[in-house]
This record gives C-alpha cells, sequence and structure tokens, in this order.
C-alpha cells in the first residue's frame, strides 16, 4: 500500500500529536522517529539516504499509511515521488523563534558524546541526516532558524499546490479531515504534551530517555 499523508513538517511542530491523528484518521501506523528505534535495520537505510544513496521508500515504508517528524521530513520531496498522490502536510509552529525554543531544549540538546554505546549509531546517523538536510550547527540559533525557515520555504514552493496543507497543532482535526476527505471524529484531536523539555543527555542518559523525548510534543491548546 502507498502512503496517504507525507509529512514535511520538521521535528517539535507538534509531530507526535500528527502521527496520533493520523493514525486515528488513517486506521495504518505512521512513521515518525520513534520507529527507528522500533526497528534499527532502518539506521543504515537513513544514513544512506543522508549520503545520497538510492532507497527503496515503497518497501521501507510499506507497513505504513503516514510519515510524520524527522528524519522523514527531511526527504519529503523524495518520498512524495514514492508516493505521487499523497498529501503533504507541513506542519509548523507560531514563529520560527517559537520553534528553535522549543528544539534548543530538546532534539537539539543530546550530546553525542553522553549517550550510551548502544545509541552510537542511531547518534551518527541522526547527526549525519541532519548535516545534510538541515544544519550542522544544531546549537547556533541563528542558523538553526535559518535552517527551519529555509526547509518550509523549500516545501510551500515545491508541493503540489492541491495537495499541500499546512497545521499547527491549534488547527485540529479539521484541515487534516479536508485534505483526506474523512469524517472529523467526535473524540478530540490528540494533543500530546507531557513535557515541553527534555533536560539535555547526561553520562546517565539512556535509550528510554531518548525514546521517551522524542515521543514529546511541544505544548497544544487546552482541550
Amino acid at each position: 500500500m502507498t502512503l496517504q499523508v507525507v509529512g514535511a513538517g520538521a521535528g517539535r511542530t507538534g509531530t507526535m500529536s500528527l502521527k496520533a491523528g493520523l493514525e486515528l484518521l488513517l486506521g495504518r501506523p505512521c512513521y515518525h522517529m520513534l520507529e527507528v528505534f522500533s526497528h534499527p535495520e532502518h539506521v543504515s537505510m537513513w544514513r544512506a539516504a543522508a549520503e545520497g544513496d538510492k532507497v527503496d521508500w515503497p518497501t521501507m515504508l510499506q507497513d505504513y499509511g503516514a510519515t510524520s517528524d524527522f528524519p522523514a521530513c527531511l526527504f519529503w520531496s523524495e518520498i512524495l515521488e514514492a508516493n505521487p498522490d499523497a498529501v503533504v502536510v507541513l506542519s509548523t509552529r507560531r514563529d520560527a523563534e517559537t520553534w528553535w525554543e522549543s528544539a534548543s531544549q530538546t532534539i537539539f540538546a543530546i550530546d553525542g558524546s553522553q549517550l550510551p554505546p548502544e545509541m552510537t549509531e542511531w547518534f551518527d546517523m541522526w547527526r549525519a541526516v541532519s548535516t545534510a538536510r538541515f544544519t550542522p550547527n544544531w546549537s547556533d540559533r541563528d542558523a538553526a532558524i535559518a535552517a527551519y525557515e529555509r526547509h518550509n520555504a523549500e516545501v510551500r514552493a515545491s508541493a503540489p499546490p492541491d495537495r499541500l496543507v499546512e497545521w499547527q497543532p491549534a488547527d485540529g482535526w479539521q484541515p487534516l479531515c479536508d485534505a483526506l476527505g474523512v469524517v472529523t471524529p467526535s473524540e478530540p484531536f490528540p494533543h500530546l504534551n507531557k513535557r515541553e523539555d527534555f533536560p539535555g543527555a547526561s553520562p546517565d542518559t539512556t535509550l528510554a530517555d531518548v525514546i521517551d523525548h522524542f515521543s514529546q510534543d511541544a505544548p497544544g491548546p487546552p482541550s
């Protein structure tokens, strides 16, 4: 089966909430960074993609109905080429500064030198993907914001306009349901916002800590 949604929004833009919402709408899993932890064999595939090698996207994503979050968002155009009828969802924050405040305390706070040995290959992949497709300067505010704004501008300029949906968590179900032609659920949209800030890696950081971090979204509106 092909993907119905290609998520093009960077991490820390409500991508975990988007994952949960799309899974309810589509009845199929949504590929998110969390999936990489469940499928360690994918680490080498993402590393290859970062190095410019051809990836068999249909095979890699055959069990999914959508993508969201890093690393897939950085290869959205290639994934869309393999799924030409998919809707493109560009998730964003209110402004770039808001995004940076969240990202700098979470996904860009992870120090690879302090991660446990079993995380080395994952971190090397994450660094390679970000360097190739986003920015190598995670801790540099201006560089990160420039990368975020450049990424969003490229999506807006390149995605098919009739299939591009710009979405923020506060938008909830409606834009997604309209684009997919499905009935709006009666239940509230799943705003997954247990924790805003990740404390950063330390010598005691575990795989579970990193997975927990990637399962958190920035705060959404009250339900």
